[in-house]
């Protein structure tokens, strides 16, 4: 299934298409050096990671780390996802490659799971369900040890201006609640200024794509160098980091599956995942700690600073 953001307002989308090249997990994990939390004996453990989107499929990778389930859409109570997104961002950001023998292996594999579900079987949502989920996480984050939030959606710039600064709000609100909160730059690149919402706030940790080439996407709905790019109306430096996002082999919503995806939907969980890790080695770290920690250990790619931000992460820096 295809994503693409919806046009009418107050709507949310998946960023993400399907490919026919691959990354394999294996592959992203030497990219952004997560060997080097492994070898130290760091892989995500005792760290919630929520994850705002379609839900998760109960996938053998996951184990028993689904901690806690929520539909915001549905009002369903068992475990499920009747689109296949938020279970891919899941085995990237912490799935143990179970079924693959470890190839396809996530970030930060011992990593467990808050998942509420705000998007539908087609990816849309509403910014009032969103706004509910993240009220829950701030009064149920100690309980469940959550420190990350990971938000692969994102709302059109032509959105109604109440709705946008509501969203933004939300975001900021689990930030002041020490909650770092991951967000997608979204794949309206590459002109200035084209990062969607929530990922424009001064506060979050927006994530783009830097492999977003012609070569690497072949033939796609998603254009040549769609990672968002800023900066921000407001001259904020957006993205701040990229990571690989075109092509990503993870977790499907069916028994022991995998299914490729690409788009900066899939670049914001391998974040989330490193910071799982090196919230693993400094569990005190507040966000603005973690945030000036990427600031300072990124990896300069070379590229410009409306598309690469700090740079990339790089894991053995990070830690």
């Amino acid at each position: 299934m295809c994503f693409a953001l919806l046009l009418s307002k107050n709507k949310f989308s998946a960023y993400s298409n399907k490919k026919e090249r691959c990354s394999f997990m294996d592959r992203v994990r030497k990219i952004i050096n997560a060997e080097a939390a492994y070898k130290r004996g760091y892989f995500g453990e005792n760290i919630g990671v929520a994850i705002l989107d379609t839900g998760i499929f109960p996938h053998v990778d996951f184990g028993r780390r689904i901690a806690f389930f929520k539909d915001y859409v549905n009002g369903r109570r068992g475990v499920y996802d009747d689109n296949g997104h938020g279970t891919h961002i899941a085995g990237i950001i912490g799935g143990d490659g179970t079924a693959s023998n470890r190839k396809y292996r996530g970030i930060a594999p011992s990593c467990h799971f808050i998942i509420l579900k705000i998007l539908d079987k087609k990816g849309n949502g509403n910014t009032e369900n969103v706004v509910q989920a993240i009220e829950w996480l701030v009064r149920r984050k100690e309980e469940y040890q959550i420190r990350i939030v990971n938000i692969s959606i994102g709302m059109v710039l032509q959105a109604e201006s109440r709705e946008r600064i509501r969203l933004l709000k939300a975001v900021e609100y689990a930030w002041d609640h020490n909650l770092v909160v991951v967000a997608a730059a979204g794949n309206n690149g590459p002109g200035e200024n084209s990062i969607t919402v929530p990922g424009i706030s001064r506060k979050v940790i927006t994530v783009g794509c830097f492999d977003d080439t012609k070569e690497r996407i072949g033939r796609s709905m998603l254009k040549p160098e769609y990672s968002g790019q800023g900066p921000t109306e407001h001259c904020i430096v957006k993205p701040e980091l990229v990571v690989p996002g075109t092509n990503v082999t993870s977790c499907a919503n069916q028994p022991g599956g995998y299914t490729r995806k690409s788009g900066t939907s899939m670049a914001a969980p391998m974040v989330s995942g490193s910071i799982a890790l090196l919230l693993s080695k400094y569990s005190f770290f507040t966000p603005a700690e973690v945030k000036l920690r990427l600031y300072q250990r990124t990896l300069d790619l070379g590229l410009p600073q409306s598309k690469q931000g700090w740079g990339m992460v790089d894991i053995g820096r990070l830690l």
